[in-house]
């Protein structure tokens, strides 16, 4: 429970100052293609509502700009590790920021990797595993956890109760499954820290056609939630400790791709 709670309204340069830091961003500089951080903002201004989304895309910021949101906060942002010519839909993008008078703020791989609000820990949490640690490192990060089920429980019930509405099983392995590694969103390489590791299960978003053979080989149940799904734990995890700490009204942005 954060046991401060902020009476005042809060300024965005507070809000900006304090996401940087709690995310950790610098840990990731130089690491992560993203942009990460405030992406689009004009001058300093009181935030009264933050909503929150895992696309940055068109239709995700007319839906924020809908009820009113000062800010929005997303996990995949609006740049990639190349620049983009203001054309176009991104000109499109940009310009219903402005009008909106919407701010942006990106957060990837910190929120993959937050050991409290993150993607892969909140799987975690919501699966009850025990003696949760760290998995699958990344140029010197750790973007995924692991850890241990209550029980034993089928691939199936994994997955239900995560919440994926039609996941990929690669019923490789055992069929009561204990030991979990979770890396959401595109990670299917990180298969093989599982196996090193020599875990029962796999979670991941997006299962590629690649790490097939070499799953079935080993004998490691691969379950795949599907990109949108597996991230959407994190940007609702932040929006709650936000409400909880600053007491701004938060909004989530349902946007689900299917895939």
């Amino acid at each position: 429970m954060v046991s401060t709670l902020y009476t005042e309204p809060m300024r965005r340069s507070e809000l900006i100052a304090y996401l940087d830091t709690y995310l950790e961003l610098g840990a990731f500089e130089g690491l992560d293609r993203s942009l990460n951080g405030l992406v689009v903002g004009g001058p300093d201004r009181e935030v009264d509502t933050i909503a929150f989304a895992v696309d940055a895309c068109q239709s995700t910021f007319e839906k924020a700009i809908a009820v009113k949101a000062d800010i929005l906060i997303v996990h995949h942002g609006l740049y990639w590790g190349s620049p983009l010519a203001i054309t176009k839909n991104h000109y499109t993008r940009i310009r219903t920021l402005l009008d909106g008078n919407l701010d942006l703020y990106a957060a990837h791989l910190p929120l993959d990797a937050h050991p409290e609000v993150g993607n892969n820990v909140m799987m975690a949490k919501k699966l009850e595993l025990e003696d949760i640690e760290p998995f699958a490192p990344y140029k010197g990060n750790m973007l995924g956890f692991k850890g241990l089920l209550p029980q034993s429980q089928s691939p199936l019930s994994i997955a239900n109760q995560l919440g994926f509405a039609n996941p990929t099983i690669l019923d490789f392995g055992k069929k009561e499954i204990k030991s979990i590694g979770i890396v959401s969103g595109g990670a299917s390489d990180d298969v093989y820290a599982a196996l090193a590791e020599d875990l029962d299960c796999f979670i991941t978003g997006e299962v590629e056609h690649q790490i097939y053979h070499d799953a079935e080989e080993a004998g490691i149940t691969v379950i795949g939630g599907g990109h949108y799904l597996t991230e959407v734990f994190g940007v609702q995890a932040l929006s709650e400790h936000l409400k909880q700490k600053f007491g701004v009204s938060v909004q989530f942005i349902a946007n689900p791709t299917g895939l």
